[in-house]
């Protein structure tokens, strides 16, 4: 049928228990399976038959999940792994090897960017961190070698919005692959697919789940790439999702979208406040006029997102002592939870990126990354401005 995407995120690829007839996904956490017969266990393990053979390689549960989400994002295939970074770690060690070159857009998550930059080096791969809001940089840093363009849209914290179907375009040029983190965004919001993507990844410890409970990370695209993904590097390295997490996750989809749109509304309401507060320098939200990419985010994606970046006046001493002020929102490394989660992300989350490279990337001192949660939108400001006015009053800097 031509359900719209959230009937799909309660009913796609579940139904009732064909022996029981319970609604609710079962959790299957066995380890090994039996086999009727020498073939038969052949057949699965080559891939000629569907199934399971060991938990190393998945279970019926994670399975499941699987394919709601390969559905959601309209791919092949999905890939369901125990952590975002192993998503992310898994995706670019599938495309690269010794002697490979990737380029990353310069505005990432602080975890891409220790494994590039510390681990990447191991394997022999080389890296380059561009701008990629101008696609001609993109293809000034080409390379025979290049194998493979990450991107994550938007970025992780300054909300940087790319253009994913010109970076496409660049990608096919040069025949190489289109890497895309779609975790800010979840399936509800934008679909890099879509778009011309070849993979798009999650971190689901965050909007996928939604509950602050579980750590999973997914990569979604053709189905003969993430099935070498499955068998050699998740299956090899042990990066498997068990099977309890993944019934949480699948538990947590139902309420996705409605979830995401009071995320954005409130962190609409809160930029928009954010932005009108003396105490506060700039403000990156895609759902601003001001945001440079405003009008691309609006034809790329179906809401704003529930992120909130922003720049304290008074730096590093006054965006701390920010933080140390609120009240309703807690301090939390993670996002996309049900409460309001705010970080400092020079000190946290993007602590391993040295201080003159976090200054190029825009990841100054007064930088504070919020994630808004499901309160009420008046509760979260006004915690926010008892917080800003504190700050103000106490470093008398309005003064």
């Amino acid at each position: 049928m031509g359900w719209k995407i959230g009937t799909k995120m309660i009913h796609e690829r579940l139904q009732p228990d064909k022996d029981t007839g319970m609604i609710t996904q079962s959790i299957t956490p066995a380890v090994a399976y039996a086999f009727k017969s020498a073939d038969d266990a052949a057949a699965v393990v080559s891939g000629e038959k569907d199934g399971t053979y060991y938990g190393r390689y998945g279970n019926p549960t994670v399975r499941t999940l699987e394919k709601k989400i390969a559905a959601m994002e309209g791919a092949e295939e999905c890939l369901g792994l125990a952590s975002g970074m192993a998503a992310i770690s898994t995706a670019l060690l599938a495309f690269l090897g010794n002697g490979d070159h990737i380029i990353v857009t310069k505005d990432v998550y602080g975890g891409t960017y220790s494994f590039l930059d510390s681990l990447a080096p191991r394997f022999g791969i080389d890296v380059s961190f561009v701008d990629c809001t101008d696609t001609k940089n993109i293809a000034r840093a080409m390379k025979q070698e290049t194998k493979a363009v990450y991107m994550e849209t938007p970025s992780n914290p300054r909300l940087t919005i790319l253009d994913i179907e010109q970076i496409s375009a660049i990608c096919n040029e040069y025949d190489v692959s289109l890497i895309v983190d779609n975790t800010f965004m979840s399936p509800y919001l934008q679909n890099p697919l879509a778009c011309g993507a070849d993979i798009v990844l999650h971190s689901a410890t965050k909007y996928l789940n939604g509950h602050g409970d579980v750590l999973a990370g997914f990569i979604a695209g053709e189905k003969t790439t993430i099935e070498t993904m499955r068998k050699k590097f998740m299956g090899d390295l042990g990066q498997q999702l068990n099977a309890w997490d993944a019934f949480l996750i699948i538990r947590g989809l139902k309420t996705l979208v409605l979830r995401m749109r009071q995320h954005c509304i409130n962190a609409q309401a809160t930029a928009r406040f954010l932005e009108s507060h003396p105490m506060i320098e700039a403000v990156f939200y895609p759902g601003l006029e001001s945001h440079p990419q405003h009008e691309l985010a609006k034809k790329q994606m179906k809401r704003m997102g529930g992120i909130v970046s922003f720049e304290v006046r008074g730096g590093m001493q006054a965006s701390k002592l920010f933080l140390d002020k609120l009240e309703l929102a807690m301090i939390s490394f993670s996002l996309g939870d049900t409460e309001t989660l705010v970080q400092h992300p020079a000190s946290m989350t993007h602590a391993s990126i040295p201080p003159e490279k976090r200054a190029c990337f825009g990841v100054t001192d007064g930088l504070i990354r919020l994630s808004a949660g499901l309160e009420e939108a008046d509760d979260i400001i006004a915690d926010l401005k008892q917080a800003l006015d504190e700050v103000a009053a106490q470093m008398k800097i309005l003064q």
